[in-house]
């Protein structure tokens, strides 16, 4: 989860000026956490309030509020126009997005799962909730299958076979760099993302893959940065820098989701 907060803190810079190149500094007074971040940590609260139940219909139900509490509290945080509008107005039906959104938010998910299928059923829950359109499903179960995988052992080509039931992976980021443009939808944000982590030797270098090929920099490194976290780790110190960007409030949650889910 803090590798998808990482991802979105430094993608924050590159979402709406991207940059074509690895070369460049990670973290800058201009760096800041979006709705990628909200929204993540909005999926770890909700939860921590199953307190352990293995219950997928009271989850959907705590998630749709926890999701309209958070959006109040952070009005201004960059939400998409439908999500944001789904917020603004309270509506707790899904609308048949297909936005990268539900692949955003939901690494809390492959942390909270002590199995594969439930990480999966857990994603699919996550993302019906708002965005119910297949496309939409299928970016939040890869996205959480694949973490799910990275941090339970799985090596890179198990987690690409993984990947590649669902997505058609075959091209590589310096195929696509220079004709790569922003692009809102799972079906070209997810695999892209994927791509970055399977080329990468390290976090950081999944991030900076992320960042050079473009696109929608915040969302994409924040998918990538949850599948590198749970393959790579995070050092203590990357840990604490991604906190100083962040408030008390999400801070305490991050805090007390590792402890209770991730460490238990």
């Amino acid at each position: 989860m803090i590798g998808a907060i990482f991802g979105d803190i430094v993608g924050s810079v590159y979402e709406f000026n991207n940059i074509k190149t690895k070369d460049f500094e990670l973290f800058s007074d201009r760096c800041c956490f979006t709705d990628d971040t909200v929204m993540t940590v909005a999926v770890a609260d909700a939860l921590l309030q199953l307190n352990g139940k293995d219950d997928i219909e009271l989850f959907k139900k705590i998630l749709i509020k926890t999701m309209h509490r958070y959006g109040k509290k952070y009005p201004d945080a960059g939400y998409g126009g439908r999500f944001g509008l789904w917020l603004y107005l309270g509506h707790t039906e899904p609308y048949g997005s297909y936005g990268n959104g539900s692949a955003m938010r939901v690494s809390p998910i492959a942390w909270y799962a002590d199995s594969l299928e439930k990480a999966i059923a857990y994603a699919k829950a996550s993302a019906e909730v708002t965005h119910d359109h297949p496309e939409g499903i299928k970016g939040a179960v890869v996205t959480a299958g694949a973490t799910y995988l990275a941090r339970n052992g799985a090596n890179m080509e198990q987690i690409k076979k993984f990947a590649s039931k669902y997505y058609d992976i075959n091209f590589t980021l310096d195929e696509i760099r220079p004709i790569y443009r922003f692009n809102e939808t799972c079906q070209n944000t997810v695999p892209q993302a994927m791509q970055a982590f399977f080329e990468s030797t390290s976090f950081e270098d999944a991030i900076r893959n992320g960042i050079s090929i473009g696109g929608d920099s915040d969302t994409l490194c924040a998918i990538c940065g949850a599948v590198a976290e749970g393959y790579y780790g995070l050092s203590t110190d990357e840990k604490h820098i991604i906190t100083s960007y962040l408030d008390e409030d999400l801070e305490k949650i991050i805090e007390r989701f590792y402890k209770v889910v991730v460490q238990k």
